[in-house]
């Protein structure tokens, strides 16, 4: 799947990328709004986000262009907004068949679960629940911990994202992995998901600095918990945000 970004800043780019790209899309960039117009019909992407910051008068011009040929359902687009992006703006937005709006800088996990649910649908269900991976957040309650496979030495980090199929994880003392190799098997691996301490059979996927883990399996009703707390994620999310406003309101 093509995912057309129209957006003027590095720093932009590689952020969006950072949550889009676990969901399966080959990521497509131009700078210039015209130029992506002129090649849309070559690249026949599957979802357009455009960044209406960088672009403030061109990006009416483009949705209408693409909505001229295709439909929301058939191509999501995607608005990212900054800060002087007004209701008026939102409303011709949704004229114009806008499928979202988020804020460009993505700086809470409100925002990044939006934009993922609306690039989600477009994606196998079976292909979404393993990939879309949420990057930790204070809020979560995750942790992990295994045990090398040779002498049983407790391997203990900070895991940095999760999804339904593994984990990257950064871990304390990186000289206890040198001599394991890739798609090794860890059978004593101990995950906690909320209240739950669960025991998945893990594989070493990738190797560096920060290493990538596999879940083969879960035992017993393991399964199920585990699947039941990561559906829930955007949920515990909000409520989270709700419970920090209410605060910082009773403080002021």
């Amino acid at each position: 799947m093509k995912l057309l970004l129209v957006l003027g800043y590095d720093e932009t780019y590689n952020l969006i990328s950072r949550y889009v790209k676990p969901l399966g899309f080959e990521i497509i960039r131009y700078n210039h709004v015209l130029k992506a117009m002129d090649n849309i019909d070559e690249i026949d992407p599957q979802a357009i986000i455009i960044s209406a910051r960088d672009f403030p008068r061109h990006w009416k011009i483009m949705v209408h262009f693409i909505r001229n040929e295709r439909s929301k359902e058939g191509c999501p687009v995607i608005i990212l907004k900054g800060e002087n992006f007004s209701v008026e703006e939102a409303s011709k937005a949704s004229f114009l068949g806008v499928s979202g709006i988020v804020t460009e800088t993505l700086d809470n996990s409100e925002e990044v679960n939006r934009l993922q649910a609306i690039l989600g649908r477009y994606t196998p269900v079976d292909e979404r629940r393993l990939t879309r991976r949420f990057p930790i957040e204070s809020w979560h309650r995750f942790g992990f911990v295994f045990s090398r496979p040779d002498d049983r030495i407790l391997v203990c980090g900070e895991i940095k994202d999760i999804s339904a199929g593994g984990l990257s994880f950064l871990p304390d003392n990186p000289s206890l992995l040198k001599d394991i190799s890739h798609n090794t098997k860890l059978e004593k691996c101990s995950l906690r998901a909320g209240e739950a301490i669960l025991s998945p059979v893990c594989c070493l996927a990738r190797t560096g600095r920060i290493i990538s883990l596999e879940f083969l399996f879960f035992s017993g009703e393991e399964q199920e918990i585990f699947t039941k707390y990561m559906e829930n994620l955007p949920l515990l999310g909000l409520k989270y945000l709700e419970e920090a406003q209410a605060e910082a309101a009773e403080l002021e």
